[in-house]
């Protein structure tokens, strides 16, 4: 890589996190705002992948079930999810079945995949900022009391991510000599996901008993769970663009490629961090169970 390709991509890449960390830190309007950006962008993306496939999913309800998803993390109306998800899988059938293009299973599905991993995915990225808030006050559209602890709780992921991506990159190019994935991703190596969780462990452990005060086993989970799923979420991605023939998900951002090869590491990431502190740290997973019986 060039030295001015270099100098892009970290500029862009600065950039990025900035605003990424700007709008975790002020929550709400503006990190919903940066979401959905994101999901128009990246499910644009997704869309035209396929196309390579010869898939012809839905853009527009990909859009306007990610909106919606949007409405029920940002008002945590949880209890719409359901009517949500049935809602949006019959308007992909009906898509398909007026549209009238083939491969009709194929459209469905990827309609369907296109949703949820575009959109209710990465929308957990607002549950998870509104982790220890009871219950959310709104001033009309404006929360008026946003939680903290669930801005660090993100940030704390943001961190991980990035750090868990760059170790894997300089690891695996000292160090790597098996291949992960050679199939899905020839570049990437055992040993450069082992440098990559093991400093992804070392930071979530440091930052999670210093800021939380959480015990040592949370921490140590949290960081094995978010190493251990950005990488599983860039190999899916690969995964996708391998199968449909294509390199880079495009080149809207200079020296990173797409929006989704940007995210790809979050996407599974965020809603696996947030449940497990949902179920294991705020709450405890065996008084839960036993309110079921």
């Amino acid at each position: 890589m060039s030295l001015t390709k270099s100098v892009t991509r970290l500029i862009f890449g600065l950039a990025i996190g900035f605003t990424a960390l700007f709008a975790i830190y002020v929550g709400g309007i503006p990190l919903t705002l940066l979401c959905l950006i994101i999901i128009v962008l990246g499910s644009k993306e997704y869309t035209q992948i396929l196309k390579n496939k010869g898939f012809l999913p839905s853009h527009k309800i990909i859009i306007v079930s990610s909106l919606i998803f949007a409405f029920i993390a940002y008002f945590n109306r949880l209890d719409l999810l359901p009517l949500t998800f049935t809602i949006s899988t019959f308007l992909a059938f009906m898509w398909v079945l007026f549209r009238g293009k083939q491969p009709y299973i194929a459209n469905v599905a990827t309609t369907i995949l296109g949703f949820v991993y575009c959109g209710w995915f990465p929308l957990h990225l607002l549950l998870l900022r509104d982790i220890g808030c009871c219950e959310p006050v709104f001033n009309g559209l404006i929360k008026t009391n946003p939680s903290m602890e669930g801005a660090a709780y993100a940030i704390l992921m943001l961190l991980s991510v990035i750090l868990t991506d760059s170790c894997c990159y300089y690891a695996g190019v000292q160090f790597g000599k098996h291949k992960l994935a050679e199939v899905i991703s020839p570049n990437k190596t055992i040993e450069g996901a082992v440098g990559g969780t093991l400093m992804c462990l070392v930071f979530c452990m440091t930052f999670g008993i210093l800021v939380f005060n959480l015990p040592w086993y949370h921490t140590l989970i949290l960081g094995l769970l978010i190493s251990m799923f950005a990488q599983i979420g860039d190999l899916c991605e690969s995964m996708i663009k391998r199968d449909a023939g294509v390199k880079d998900s495009s080149d809207i951002i200079p020296g990173h490629g797409g929006f989704l090869d940007r995210t790809d590491s979050y996407i599974l990431t965020i809603p696996v961090v947030y449940y497990y502190l949902q179920f294991f740290v705020e709450n405890n997973f065996i008084d839960l169970l036993k309110g079921l019986f």
